[in-house]
């Protein structure tokens, strides 16, 4: 009887450590990957937003960017600096 209870117990905690290094530590790594991405955002950077559009950042204020869209580049969007994917920075920059 006493050996079920351990073998239980050492059971669920080699299951909740699976789940731990399979599912929230990678989440983790992400989050933290992001918020040093957007740390890092600078006026000029090519972004694409969580909704697929490219643009250009053309001012930031604490967590409000403002993003240009479009090819005749009169469509100026504030939108939250979290819907910000990814960040394609010019050439010179990425020496």
């Amino acid at each position: 009887m006493g050996g079920d209870l351990i073998t239980t117990i050492v059971m669920m905690v080699v299951f909740i450590a699976i789940i731990y290094f399979m599912m929230l530590r990678p989440q983790r790594k992400a989050e933290e990957a992001k918020k040093e991405l957007l740390a890092t955002l600078k006026i000029g950077d090519s972004v694409k937003t969580s909704s697929g559009f490219y643009g250009t950042i053309l001012g930031i204020e604490g967590d409000v960017v403002i993003v240009e869209f479009g090819n005749d580049r009169h469509c100026r969007i504030p939108m939250d600096i979290n819907f910000i994917e990814d960040v394609d920075r010019p050439a010179e920059d990425a020496e």
